[in-house]
């Protein structure tokens, strides 16, 4: 069962990857090996402005979605309960069940209201599109940076303060590197929302900001053109280099953390 789950999961990617080498215009008639799809691809400005925005607006959204993601679940396990705990964490993981077009309207009525009453934004674009991205990011975020906290064993903390570290410095020379590893999970996974979101970004989006998932979509509409086929396996490419990377970085510190414990706890 398992063999055919996977098969059911990524037989539909390599066909696709299969078919970007076709030589047709038509995406199910294979006519050939070809790579003119690729050539054309990259001759395409306006998917090449697309992929640019979405990649800039992604990286800032996962490197601030993981700043404040961090820091509020760094807020809930370490200052125990204090007023307004529940409201605060309620309010932090409603994204995570909240549907994308409320979540997008709902942002949508927050701009136009404060471009009337303070005159910002007066137009939506990468700026509002990074906002409402890091809306529901940092509980993503907050999540799996909280679920590590719980497992840091809090004696190595407290063994560095008692040795002359200030909070701060333990904060980042102790806690930081305990769990780099669920940092790095983090950004990829805000990463990967970002440049997969298309609900959001067409509320919050103006003239000259259109991401790629806005262009996919719009493009299919007409028609699955052999470049969309090209794009997606360059997509699969990335990604899955990227979740390697990640793997192989979240392993490595894992080992280290561990050779760590236990020369802490045989000297």
């Amino acid at each position: 069962m398992l063999i055919l789950g996977l098969i059911f999961l990524y037989l539909p990617m390599f066909i696709l990857v299969f078919y970007s080498f076709n030589a047709s215009r038509l995406v199910t008639v294979w006519a050939g090996f070809s790579t003119q799809w690729y050539v054309e691809l990259f001759q395409d400005e306006q998917l090449m402005r697309a992929v640019w925005i979405s990649l800039r607006i992604a990286f800032y959204n996962a490197s601030m979605a993981v700043i404040l993601g961090t820091v509020s679940a760094f807020a809930l396990d370490r200052f125990g309960k204090f007023r307004g705990r529940t409201a605060f964490n309620s309010m932090l993981t409603a994204p995570l069940v909240m549907p994308d077009v409320i979540t997008g309207l709902s942002l949508l009525l927050l701009f136009v209201t404060m471009a009337d009453l303070i005159g910002w934004p007066m137009e939506r674009g990468m700026l509002t599109i990074w906002i409402a991205h890091v809306t529901f990011s940092t509980a993503y975020v907050a999540v799996v940076v909280g679920a590590r906290l719980r497992e840091v064993d809090r004696s190595i903390e407290e063994a560095a303060m008692d040795l002359g570290a200030t909070p701060l410095r333990t904060f980042f020379l102790v806690t930081i590197p305990t769990i780099a590893p669920s940092l790095a999970a983090g950004w990829l996974l805000a990463f990967t929302l970002s440049l997969d979101d298309l609900v959001i970004a067409s509320f919050v989006s103006g003239p000259g900001s259109t991401t790629l998932p806005m262009v996919v979509f719009s493009s299919v509409r007409l028609g699955i053109s052999p470049k969309i086929n090209a794009m997606a396996t360059l997509i699969i490419l990335v990604v899955s280099l990227a979740a390697l990377f990640g793997w192989w970085f979240m392993r490595r510190s894992e080992r280290e953390r561990r050779a760590s414990l236990e020369r802490f706890g045989t000297s």
